[in-house]
């Protein structure tokens, strides 16, 4: 805890939590490689570590002298509270002189755990200082070297530790001094010395804009690293190099679902694709329909595609289920979708309920596919006719209540010409055309690609031929090209103005009946696998949405983002994956990972440079 007095900011204060702020964010960008949960960063001096000479205030940012100052066993310092982290690979402070005091017997500079406090910097082993009275600089000796002006009051001395080549230099008013010191040991802490009455001085840590300009020192040294990794010579190897990265960059490729962009990359390059082209398509359309928001679309794609995968993945399922029910508050699941445009007047209207377990159930004999009765839903999905049997079903063994996904199969009754589609909302305005199930026919990057471009509502109810691991012997499941499938967000048919459920009440009820169904599967799971806090949490901030007016400005609303589809989206996929024995992460983000984290480590034990090698600033 701070020691506060005369001056200082009490810790409740707005000013003292804005100061906060602004020295958490420059310390962030000064040393971004730095792990404060791990190697915290000196934020002020020590009330513990200092002699009993020396005296604290101002939020122990201010040292002041309070011995007699008869001579130097009078001499009196203090250290910061942290030593400086390995991983800062530059680490700079600065103290301004308020008071010389009656002599000026000052020193500012660095000391290791356990030297004498009793004593100004420099003067022991592992000790280095500049003092002020004769402007001579101490390398653990009694006996100092001659090195730059003296100071006095009104004067700032800065201190820059070079971790990468383990040297110090000191400014002076902004301007470098020069080397004071080399061939420094590790896990020094910044330190100040005081030694006659009157002497006053401060630091500062960052938290204030320094006076000199670190940052184009640490901008410089930054430049000369990369420079050195670039130069870095590749020799003979080169052609086994091209040849690993060019399958890195395959496999990454087909990992997310970027099929067209693949398949011209390996025709390029004459490499090979390991999956299945029609599997790539169909994870790809399950990616987007899950980024789209149309949560429950992705489930009952994923269930006829893959139908043991959410069997055997519960946690995953109880995550899908999560995010459906926030996307029927967002006003994007396409079963709300479809309640928010045709305003039924009774539950009994609802689209067919597939089951919350991997198999759906829950007949509705009020929907036909096909005929002028059926609704075509602003998602674009025709609702099919559904199974007789309902109830509870399974997963591993264990039935669960029945609850609602929004529906994505294939009709029996239906065809694919007889499939209504809506009105593009894209630029390009045009309608989805289903594929002939015996197309040849190469799909562009520009339907292809997941980020690339608009999407617009709609999911094609294929044939009813069989469907295992991914693959088909007739058609595809989702049969339009990639146009055809909406976000969510830019629809105003779907959100209608940011209302909860897209402001229909029928959709409201039937996102409340979905919510009770999701608790009981919670409980389900409990009773199952025991208590797992992690579904509790992402349950409760689920459910926290509906304790505000306006869920998208409430201190839950982030979950509304659609950046949060993102790592679900991820989860899904490599999910689908391994499931079918392919690598769940592509071997591009392993590497990337690997070199991140052993560039990390490298920093946290002394190797200097790494701190400015991150491999983030390579990615271009």
């Amino acid at each position: 805890m701070a020691e506060l007095a005369g001056g200082s900011l009490p810790l409740g204060d707005p000013a003292f939590n804005y100061q906060e702020h602004e020295l958490n964010e420059r310390l962030k960008r000064l040393y971004p490689a730095v792990n404060e949960e791990e190697t915290p960063l000196p934020r002020s001096w020590s009330p513990k570590d200092k002699y009993s000479y020396i005296g604290l205030s101002q939020n122990n940012l201010r040292v002041h002298y309070k011995g007699h100052g008869k001579n130097h066993k009078d001499a009196a310092s203090v250290r910061a509270t942290h030593p400086i982290p390995a991983a800062c690979g530059i680490y700079y402070f600065e103290v301004k002189i308020v008071s010389k005091g009656r002599d000026g017997y000052m020193g500012i500079g660095l000391s290791a755990q356990g030297v004498n406090m009793n004593r100004l910097p420099g003067w022991d082993k592992h000790s280095y200082g500049y003092h002020g009275d004769d402007g001579h600089s101490f390398c653990s000796s009694g006996t100092g070297q001659p090195y730059g002006p003296t100071f006095t009051t009104g004067d700032v001395i800065g201190c820059c530790v070079n971790l990468i080549n383990n040297t110090c230099f000191y400014t002076k008013n902004g301007i470098s001094l020069g080397v004071a010191f080399t061939d420094l040991p590790p896990n020094l802490y910044p330190t100040v010395g005081l030694q006659t009455p009157g002497e006053i001085v401060d630091a500062n840590f960052g938290q204030q804009p320094f006076v000199f300009d670190i940052e184009d020192y640490m901008s410089e040294w930054r430049a000369k690293i990369h420079g050195m990794i670039a130069r870095f010579p590749i020799g003979e190897r080169l052609g086994e190099w091209q040849a690993v990265l060019q399958n890195m960059v395959s496999s990454y490729l087909v990992h997310h679902g970027y099929c067209a962009t693949a398949t011209a990359f390996a025709r390029a390059t004459e490499t090979l694709i390991q999956e299945d082209q029609t599997s790539i398509k169909n994870r790809q359309r399950i990616q987007k329909l899950v980024l789209a928001g149309r949560v429950g679309e992705a489930i009952e794609a994923t269930q006829q595609l893959y139908p043991s995968l959410l069997e055997h993945n519960p946690n995953l399922l109880f995550m899908l289920k999560c995010r459906q029910f926030v996307e029927m508050v967002n006003g994007t699941d396409g079963e709300v979708c479809c309640l928010s445009i045709h305003s039924p007047k009774s539950q009994d209207s609802y689209p067919g309920s597939p089951s919350l377990t991997p198999r759906h159930a829950a007949s509705n004999t009020h929907l036909h596919a096909g005929g002028a009765d059926s609704p075509t839903c602003s998602n674009g999905v025709t609702p099919p006719a559904k199974s007789k049997s309902h109830g509870s079903t399974s997963i591993s063994g264990v039935k669960y209540p029945s609850a609602s996904s929004s529906s994505a199969s294939s009709s029996t009754s239906s065809s694919p010409s007889s499939v209504n589609y809506s009105e593009s909302n894209s630029s390009d305005s045009t309608k989805s055309q289903p594929h002939s199930a015996n197309s040849t026919q190469e799909t562009s990057d520009s339907e292809m690609e997941v980020e690339a471009e608009h999407y617009t509502n709609g999911v094609v109810e294929g044939s009813s031929a069989r469907i295992m691991n991914g693959t088909y012997k007739h058609e595809e499941i989702l049969q339009p090209d990639d146009n055809s499938i909406g976000n969510g967000v830019t629809d105003e048919s779907c959100s209608n103005g940011r209302q909860l459920c897209g402001g229909n009440q029928a959709a409201t009820e039937r996102m409340i009946q979905f919510g009770r169904e999701l608790q009981a599967l919670n409980e389900q799971l409990c009773r199952e696998y025991g208590k797992n806090t992690t579904h509790k949490k992402m349950l409760q901030d689920a459910f926290s949405l509906l304790a505000y007016s306006d869920p998208w400005n409430c201190p839950v609303g982030q979950q509304l983002d659609p950046t949060q589809r993102e790592s679900l989206c991820s989860a899904l996929n490599s999910a689908i994956l391994e499931s079918q024995n392919l690598p769940k992460q592509p071997p591009l983000m392993l590497a990337l990972g690997q070199a991140t984290e052993c560039v990390q480590l490298m920093a946290r034990v002394r190797s200097g440079s790494c701190s400015f090698a991150r491999v983030d600033n390579f990615l271009h």
